[in-house]
Formats: C-alpha cells, sequence, structure tokens
C-alpha cells in the first residue's frame, strides 16, 4: 500500500515538472517577442536620428 502511494507522489511529481518547462517555455517565448517589438520599434528611431543629422550634415 505504501509502495503504491509512493508511486503515485513521484508520478504527479514528474507530471508536474513537464508542465513547468511547457509554461516556462511560453514565458521565454512571450518576453523574445517582446524584446524584438522594443529593439524594432527603438531601431526604427534610431534609423530616423542617423539619417536626419546626415541631412543635416554639409
Amino acid at each position: 500500500m505504501y509502495v503504491v502511494g509512493v508511486a503515485r507522489l513521484r508520478e504527479a511529481h514528474e507530471g508536474e515538472r513537464g508542465a513547468t518547462a511547457v509554461e516556462y517555455g511560453i514565458m521565454v517565448a512571450l518576453i523574445a517577442a517582446v524584446i524584438i517589438a522594443v529593439v524594432a520599434t527603438i531601431g526604427t528611431k534610431i534609423l530616423a536620428a542617423f539619417n536626419l543629422v546626415n541631412t543635416n550634415l554639409p
């Protein structure tokens, strides 16, 4: 009886480990998407600033 209970607890713990890995994967993907969006926005603004400086230089 004790062995069966320990085996069930072990299975439940291992099942949660896989779910946690999936959750971390989703979180990393969302963070990467935010970073890409921010870099794209900042990159566009920096490019516009460099173009402005370039056109105003003699």
